[in-house]
């Protein structure tokens, strides 16, 4: 497996990446410039959905209604947080992000999951 520059310049100019991430795509696929930019198009993907994860969290936690988040596949519940760890995980870290992240970074990795925001009601939301 040889990786080249002007793969590594192919990878970065389609996907807009940096050359070490470029190469380190290139790296994993085996030199193989379309298997690297498929990866990272779905590595962006997976990004994208974790931050609007984390961004109606948020939302929800600021609305004061929230009392747990629960992750599932295939209507079977994986992992539910409720709502006092994450306070705890706030006043503790910088920000509401520690406990959100666990979902999200799930997520970020292709596990296919849908996540739930249950609500004082008894009421949920999903989240996509």
């Amino acid at each position: 497996m040889e990786i080249t520059l002007e793969a590594v310049d192919q990878i970065k100019e389609r996907t807009g990446v940096s050359y070490a991430e470029a190469k380190e795509a290139l790296v994993k696929s085996d030199g193989n410039v379309v298997d690297a930019i498929i990866a990272l198009e779905e590595a962006s993907k997976s990004e994208d959905r974790a931050e609007a994860i984390i961004e109606k969290v948020k939302q929800a936690f600021k609305a004061g209604n929230l009392t747990k988040i629960q992750m599932k596949k295939d209507d079977k519940v994986i992992l539910t947080i409720p709502v006092n760890v994450g306070i705890v995980g706030g006043v503790v870290g910088a920000s509401l992000a520690p406990w959100a992240i666990i979902p999200a970074a799930l997520a970020a990795y292709g596990f296919d999951c849908k996540f739930e925001l249950i609500k004082d009601d008894g009421s949920t939301e999903d989240v996509e």
